[in-house]
């Protein structure tokens, strides 16, 4: 074959059209909305008469929700020191000394009738699970499998034990295991705290295995939190679980557990706290939230506000559109407006 033949039949490749379709010559039907005045107001009349029903249901069911918020990190330690750096450092002392007595006793008094299940949470202040750092520092395939036991290279600095053997679970996230632990009592009898359940179950079946134990776990110098049972599988341990499902926000709740039992208006229950976190190093808070939910979750004043905003907003834009409208009408397709006939210098 010649030069020129194989030059020609490459040409007539790439001058080749292609096949006729609507689809390539873009005759496909489309929707071209015309906005119309009457459109966009009827558009906006719409949205505000839809979103503020939905927001006055939010507020009304999150205003049904009790609650009982209370701050126990600072009453649970004493710092007489007048200064304020100085009072620091005894706390950060006291919360790292294993010797000292860290229970705590509080008082709560519940404010309305709190029918089950009621939900118990702990709540942490200025808390950064979000660092880039933090996040990266764990090893999803170690937590599935035992034959990934050495995947630790993106845990450190908790990869290795002291004695260089694997940590499991590996990472900065499982290191720092949130370990204050509560028991609610009522009229000192005992109220349990139902712990089952309480991760999400895709965590327990998918992410974490329930063929692979902790190792070597909390056995360094330093200590960050919880220490877990060698004995019972990662799928098993949900508050490692919880744990694990790092927050967005620094401030955020975490889901310790349930009550199942109803408790009545002005009602005094007693909690007992063992006061081992430490958030006092870099001045976080701690908080033990006891709640009810409604059909739209715990309380949340935020969402229905924001319905209620938009809706207001569109309907007063369409009010707006509305008097525009009628006392001063933009004239449409009027042909006078396109009648050659008039004066050229008009033009």
């Amino acid at each position: 074959m010649s030069s020129g033949d194989g030059a020609s039949q490459s040409s007539s490749k790439k001058s080749k059209k292609p096949r006729y379709s609507r689809f390539t010559q873009q005759e496909l039907p489309a929707c071209k909305p015309i906005l119309t005045p009457g459109l966009v107001i009827s558009t906006f009349i719409f949205i505000g008469i839809t979103f503020i029903p939905i927001g006055l249901s939010s507020l009304s069911a999150s205003e049904a929700v009790v609650e009982i918020v209370d701050r126990y990190d600072v009453d649970c330690i004493s710092a007489n020191a007048n200064d304020q750096e100085a009072a620091h450092m005894q706390r950060v002392g006291y919360i790292q000394d294993a010797r000292t007595n860290k229970t705590c006793t509080r008082n709560l008094i519940v404010p309305k009738k709190m029918k089950k299940p009621i939900f118990v949470y702990y709540q942490l202040d200025d808390f950064y699970q979000n660092h880039r750092r933090y996040v990266k520092s764990r090893s999803d395939e170690q937590y599935k499998s035992p034959e990934s036991e050495q995947k630790t290279k993106t845990c450190e600095p908790e990869a290795f034990s002291d004695d260089r053997k694997p940590i499991v679970p590996c990472g900065l996230i499982a290191w720092s295991l949130f370990n204050d632990t509560y028991a609610i009592s009522r009229n000192g009898n005992s109220i349990p705290i139902n712990k089952k359940d309480i991760a999400w179950n895709s965590d327990k079946t998918h992410k974490f295995g329930s063929n692979v134990y902790p190792k070597n776990f909390q056995t360094r110098g330093l200590i960050g939190g919880a220490k877990l049972n060698e004995s019972i599988p990662l799928s098993e341990q949900e508050d490692l679980l919880v744990w694990m499902r790092t927050a967005a926000l620094p401030s955020f709740r975490k889901l310790y557990g349930r009550i199942e039992t109803d408790l009545e208006a002005n009602e005094k229950i007693t909690v007992v706290i063992e006061n081992n976190y430490n958030t006092y190093s870099f001045d976080g808070k701690k908080k033990l939230v006891i709640s009810t939910t409604t059909w739209i979750g715990g309380k949340n004043d935020f969402l229905g506000k924001i319905y209620i905003i938009v809706g207001g907003i569109c309907l007063l834009l369409a009010l707006a559109f509305i008097l525009v409208y009628l006392f001063k009408p933009r004239p449409l397709g009027d042909p006078a407006y396109l009648s050659w006939n008039k004066d050229p210098a008009s033009y």
